[in-house]
């Protein structure tokens, strides 16, 4: 059955995954419009609001694109999906924004693209637990953010000065994505990352799952955040998570390295 609702996307394309345990895997990626949090390195800033049109990607790889207005209808990104060899793909990844403001329309898409091969990988800030319950069942990998307070804020937090952090909420979605098949917390470091965030994640990860893949990405000088931070500090964040979490991996971003968002 050919689904009949709509979505509002930024883009869809295919290339391989970029980040996280699947780094390298071929990979279809739809990008939802809107998001709710600020994150001071995002390389998607124009994926912060619902999208007036969306780009779709012509032919697998030429980096080609059309656009069509928003809200599209899932019948044409099916249709779409398919002319870009759907598929031969290992996964597809539903990205944003923040594509658990759009629970309905995943769902349905997610079903219908996971019944003609790819896995389905979710990449989300890790905050709606609700909506995840929701998509779960369609969904085999969760590639949850854990976002840290000292560089991201929600979009309503005052512009300045210090916000709430975001561990409980973080633990509480961490429950709900055991379920899934494969999970992954990953996150974000950046020069302003404290050793106390660190360590008040690995707390709220020990209280949930120990053994929870947790991929610490160095952060790509991106919008507010100039810097990296260093070698030797991104090996000191490693060990300490890793005396106390056995599965802590350290992977830096690479689709930058062939142009890709």
């Amino acid at each position: 059955m050919i689904p009949k609702a709509t979505a509002n996307l930024v883009e869809m394309f295919s290339s391989v995954q970029g980040e996280g345990i699947h780094v390298g895997a071929s990979t279809l990626f739809v990008r939802f419009g809107e998001c709710d949090l600020r994150c001071g390195w995002c390389d998607t800033p124009h994926s912060w609001a619902r999208a007036k049109t969306a780009r779709i990607e012509r032919t697998r790889g030429t980096g080609e694109f059309r656009e069509l207005a928003n809200p599209v209808p899932l019948s044409e990104l099916i249709e779409a999906a398919d002319d870009l060899e759907l598929a031969s793909h290992r996964f597809v990844s539903f990205t944003g924004g923040e594509p658990l403001l759009q629970p309905t329309p995943l769902v349905e898409l997610a079903r219908v693209f996971r019944g003609r091969g790819p896995r389905i990988h979710l990449e989300t800030h890790g905050l709606h637990a609700d909506a995840l319950a929701e998509v779960l069942p369609v969904i085999d990998v969760v590639s949850m953010d854990w976002k840290l307070a000292s560089d991201v804020r929600r979009a309503n937090d005052p512009k300045s000065g210090p916000v709430a952090e975001f561990h409980s909420a973080h633990a509480d979605f961490l429950r709900i994505a055991l379920a899934a098949p494969e999970v992954m917390v990953k996150v974000v470091v950046t020069p302003a990352t404290t050793d106390d965030e660190i360590d008040a994640m690995t707390q709220a990860i020990l209280g949930v799952s120990p053994e929870v893949p947790v991929i610490v990405q160095p952060v790509t000088p991106r919008g507010a955040v100039r810097a990296t931070p260093g070698a030797q500090r991104l090996l000191e964040l490693s060990a300490r998570l890793e005396r106390s979490l056995p599965n802590v991996r350290l992977i830096p971003q690479t689709h930058r390295l062939y142009g890709a968002l």
